[in-house]
């Protein structure tokens, strides 16, 4: 049985955040021929919320790798960012540029989360956030502070501010923090994504493959950002959505002739494991 693992936005999911009809019918009719998972930068309730007409039973990498959990909500791992640490952060980023972030962490082991989103947003926070309306998990603060079991800290602006933030940060913490800078398509501005240095995609592919008792090689990947060239790295197969980002195409073995919006990785699933 072969494995696969996508990421969902911008490459399972479409643009306005679905999945298509035919989407979710593909992956219904594969799930009982191979072991089907995704690796996101969701927590685990948003992305129940696009899963749950899915037929799914492996591991889920969450977070973006902070947490990998079983569809029945039990923790197979969580890497964390520790409270003192996090504010440590927090504060170098104040000082820096004044800029505040959102923090994601877990409020107790149930996978009950918290959201924290600064009261000082930025224009792409507060974009973000519009996405957000009525969700129980926000939290607004003043002056943002880390949790006990932070997850992940993120910062949203555009790039002239947040790449010299990303550098002055490294120059800070080093290889004790894992950061990832990218374009964020659906505000037009740019995101830091800071985690536990084995927080990322790459180290949760290898839990989810330890977990099914397989080989990362054996794996065929789909991704269309740089929080996926980790698991570029390790899989089998790696392709990228023809949406995808410059760099993270030249590191797939297959760039895939149809976008997120046109179900990419669907017909490539539908190719590959010939099902009717």
């Amino acid at each position: 049985m072969n494995a696969y693992l996508t990421d969902l936005d911008h490459t399972f999911l479409r643009s306005d955040q679905s999945v298509s009809p035919f989407s979710r019918e593909t992956w219904n009719r594969v799930a009982p021929h191979a072991a089907l998972s995704v690796a996101t930068a969701r927590s685990y309730s948003k992305a129940h919320l696009f899963l749950e007409t899915l037929h799914l039973e492996a591991p889920m990498i969450l977070l973006d790798g902070a947490m990998v959990v079983h569809p029945d909500k039990s923790v197979i791992d969580i890497k964390t960012i520790g409270k003192t640490v996090g504010d440590e952060l927090i504060e170098a980023g104040r000082i820096y540029d004044g800029i505040e972030p959102f923090v994601i962490g877990l409020k107790d082991r149930d996978l009950n989360e918290a959201f924290r989103y600064p009261t000082h947003k930025t224009p792409m926070q507060q974009q973000v956030l519009e996405n957000y309306h009525g969700d129980l998990r926000l939290e607004e603060h003043v002056s943002m502070q880390a949790m006990e079991e932070t997850l992940k800290i993120v910062y949203m602006a555009e790039e002239h501010r947040l790449r010299p933030l990303t550098e002055h940060l490294k120059n800070i913490f080093g290889d004790s923090l894992e950061f990832k800078l990218s374009p964020e398509k659906y505000t037009g501005g740019y995101f830091l994504t800071v985690l536990h240095p084995e927080g990322d995609k790459a180290h949760g592919m290898q839990k989810v493959a330890e977990y099914l008792g397989r080989d990362t090689a054996d794996f065929t990947v789909f991704g269309d950002s740089v929080n996926d060239l980790g698991m570029f790295e390790l899989s089998g197969t790696a392709c990228a959505v023809a949406n995808a980002l410059d760099e993270v195409k030249a590191a797939a073995d297959i760039v895939l002739e149809h976008t997120n919006d046109e179900d990419a990785v669907a017909r490539y699933l539908k190719k590959a494991v010939h099902v009717q």
